[in-house]
């Protein structure tokens, strides 16, 4: 991976989700979903640095699989794959 996200920022790669049905078998589509997303970490950035230049390491780690809100971060594209830049802020949860 060739991406290195800046300050706080972080990369995401998608982790497939399963698709939802009502009890009577509906399929909900990817756009109705208002639900965060979930990904794995493949990239962090350095921290964020303070005002009085400390920098406060990120609590994400490279592997991670964490929730992140639905329309955070900006999608982008490397070697064919679709990542999410997202500030660490962004991140809801890691799931362990």
């Amino acid at each position: 991976m060739n991406i290195k996200p800046l300050g706080n920022r972080v990369v995401i790669k998608d982790v497939e989700q399963e698709e939802q049905t009502t009890n009577s078998g509906i399929v909900i589509p990817d756009s109705a979903k208002e639900e965060p997303q979930k990904g794995e970490v493949v990239a962090v950035g350095e921290g964020k640095r303070l005002d009085n230049g400390d920098l406060v390491e990120p609590a994400v780690n490279t592997g991670d699989v964490v929730i992140y809100a639905k329309y955070a971060g900006n999608e982008i594209e490397h070697a064919g794959e679709e990542y999410l830049v997202v500030s660490e802020k962004d991140i809801l949860a890691i799931i362990e």
